[in-house]
């Protein structure tokens, strides 16, 4: 039984990782941070006259080069120069040529945003009256494909490597320096600074095509490195790189050097200085996921960028450790209670800086309670709540074996038991002395059968063994390869003896299962932590819609009416878009624009538009609008018989069989 642990561990922990791999590659990428807010001439809009530039606003700055933002003509032909602008405050602009025919234009742009994660997007305007176009926007954003999913599996070994890393050496000299001479948590420590020194490697490469056209051919392209080690994202990997160069030392020093160390003294002030050293290798580490994502953007950055260096150390501390005891507790030949202890407390104290590290970057990223449940990260943080919540309530059964395991007496080593079982007991010639020796004999005796027993399945494997070995090695003889396989089968049996007895023990069997149910959560957590740092932040969302919103209605007076929808079906995720101009009694101008949960254009058969005001018992009043381009739908004449808090349903078809009416209240006229 004991045999098949290790194997079915290794089976769990790599179906773990395989599982997470796939959310992390087959999840769909989204835009990140930057959110287009405003553009002129705007989306949907029909101008009387040609623009000569086009104009783009974000939500923050974003990196832009020639070529980012594209204008195409009806027949799909580029009507731009190609040479972008900053023109404001987050806003770039792109020059037309002149000339332009009457028609639907589509402008698509492709950017990065301060936050690192690309941003894409399209939409239309017309010229003198809407046309149809036969540009068609392809599904496949910056970010996506082949290449992002490669760039997601890396940023998820790259995190797994550094908490691997920081978490096996803080583990190592905070809890248990034995550990620094087990080749098993020397693998797992070095096998952390090669994940993440290889991950780090991948995105550097992997970035100037995840950025840019998304092409498994541009991955080796020079020139897009060259780029790249220009921007904010190069910079941090690129010092990630040097930090490691010193991991690499900090690694050799801890596993080499510390562990020749016999004189306490010289221990003690090279723990002291390995401590110091780690620490700042391991924050600067930290440091340069703070300065390239998130918590370099948005609100309050001085204060978010050293809160999420405490929260990623606090991560690596508690769940390397947790890994590391869980290689301890199953390939060590013996780990003090101590030191588990130790760790429990250590374990505590990272969780209470989770919470308020945590507490405080939903707060920056949320901003509102809506966002909970209303956007894509909120609905990720919650799911990353509810692992948080598992793996504490498993730590707490890890803290109770913990616990027991500490009170537990000592048990009687193999060696003791052995020497009580040989001891002869000497009989005299007296005959007082006789009744005594056999009564000591007879005691003696019990304790020898009682030894021998507990170490039956050993002493029978020992004897097996000692059968095929020589009586002794003559002195002198020369036959060293003969002791050499000697020593290397009274290692290999005295190694299963060790094995057998640490398996036998309930209460370490108990503290072993606790720990691995904690790392298989912690692997699936870190998935989620992974999708989630490459998610548009809730707060963003929502400033977004109101920016966009209150732009439209500023410029035109136009109703936008965004209403989610979920047709259930297979990619039946989207969001409609309902644009009224002038949204007042009368005629009126609808537009209707489709969009995925990414805000890519959605390609759907059929969309209906209804509107009903319940107030009066009117309606509902049917609108079929016609396709003119990629999810953009739009019908003129719209009649609004009298002012009122009109209901607007959509009725959205994404297959012959999937279909779903959803609405909203809006005010009009």
């Amino acid at each position: 039984m004991s045999q098949t642990i290790a194997p079915r561990v290794r089976t769990l922990l790599l179906l773990l990782l395989a599982v997470t791999g796939a959310l992390l590659a087959g999840s769909a990428p989204v835009s990140a941070h930057a959110a287009l807010t405003a553009s002129d001439p705007q989306q949907g809009s029909v101008v009387k006259e040609a623009p000569a530039q086009v104009s783009l606003t974000f939500s923050e700055g974003v990196a832009m080069s020639d070529g980012s933002v594209r204008v195409l003509d009806p027949k799909g032909k580029r009507v731009d120069t190609g040479k972008s602008s900053e023109q404001g405050t987050n806003t770039y602009s792109v020059k037309l040529h002149s000339g332009l025919p009457d028609g639907t234009f589509t402008v698509t742009y492709q950017v990065v945003s301060a936050d690192s994660h690309p941003v894409s997007g399209a939409f239309t305007f017309s010229i003198g009256a809407p046309s149809t176009t036969s540009v068609s926007v392809s599904d496949q954003e910056a970010g996506g494909g082949v290449v992002g999913g490669l760039y997601g599996f890396a940023r998820y070994l790259s995190y797994a490597g550094f908490i691997l890393l920081v978490g096996g050496a803080a583990f190592v000299l905070a809890c248990w320096q034995r550990g620094t001479g087990e080749r098993s948590v020397q693998r797992l420590v070095v096998s952390g600074w090669l994940a993440l020194t290889g991950a780090t490697l991948a995105m550097l490469l992997l970035r100037g095509s995840y950025t840019g056209s998304g092409k498994v051919g541009d991955i080796f392209d020079l020139s897009l490195l060259s780029d790249v080690l220009q921007t904010k994202t190069g910079a941090a990997l690129v010092s990630r790189l040097l930090l490691l160069a010193a991991g690499a030392l900090f690694i050799a020093v801890l596993f080499g050097a510390y562990e020749k160390r016999e004189d306490d003294e010289e221990k003690g002030d090279l723990t002291f200085g390995l401590a110091i050293g780690g620490f700042v290798v391991a924050a600067g580490l930290a440091a340069t996921w703070a300065m390239a994502e998130h918590a370099s953007t948005g609100i309050q950055t001085g204060i978010s960028m050293p809160v999420d260096v405490l929260h990623l150390l606090a991560v690596a501390v508690w769940l390397g450790g947790l890994s590391t005891l869980l290689v301890a507790l199953y390939r060590a030949p013996s780990i003090e209670p101590d030191a588990v202890r130790r760790f429990s407390r250590i374990a505590f104290g990272s969780v209470a800086v989770l919470a308020a590290t945590g507490i405080y970057q939903s707060w920056r990223q949320l901003g509102s309670w809506s966002a909970f449940t209303g956007t894509s990260y909120g609905q990720l943080l919650l799911v990353k709540i509810g692992l948080v919540v598992v793996l504490v309530g498993i730590a707490w059964i890890s803290r109770r074996w913990t616990a027991r395991l500490s009170q537990a007496p000592a048990a009687k080593t193999v060696k003791a038991a052995k020497t009580s079982a040989a001891t002869p007991v000497k009989a005299t010639t007296k005959t007082p002395a006789k009744a005594s020796a056999k009564t000591s004999a007879a005691a003696s005796a019990k304790a020898s059968a009682t030894a021998a027993t507990s170490e039956k399945s050993e002493d029978e494997d020992r004897e097996t063994e000692d059968e095929k070995e020589p009586a002794a090695i003559p002195a002198g003889g020369g036959d060293g390869k003969r002791a050499t396989q000697l020593a290397r089968q009274r290692a290999a049996v005295a190694t299963a003896s060790e094995k057998r007895v640490r398996d036998a023990d309930p209460l370490r069997s108990g503290l072993r299962r606790s720990v691995l149910a904690e790392a298989g959560v912690a692997v699936v957590l870190l998935a989620v932590t992974t999708v989630l740092t490459s998610t548009e932040p809730g707060r963003t969302v929502e400033e977004a819609e109101a920016a966009t919103a209150a732009s439209s209605q500023e410029a035109t007076g136009a109703l936008a009416v965004d209403i989610p929808f979920d047709t259930g079906g297979k990619d039946g995720k989207g969001l409609a878009r309902v644009e009224i101009d002038p949204a007042r009694v009368g005629g009126n101008d609808m537009h209707v624009y489709v969009q995925r949960p990414n805000g890519k254009a959605f390609d759907i058969p059929e969309v209906k538009v209804s509107f009903t005001l319940k107030a009066k018992d009117i309606g509902p009043l049917p609108v079929v609008p016609d396709r003119i381009a990629t999810g953009h739908w739009t019908a003129s004449g719209v009649q609004i018989p009298m002012a009122g808090n009109w209901a607007i349903a959509v009725t959205v078809r994404t297959s012959d069989i999937d279909q779903v009416t959803v609405d909203k209240n809006a005010q009009i006229g």
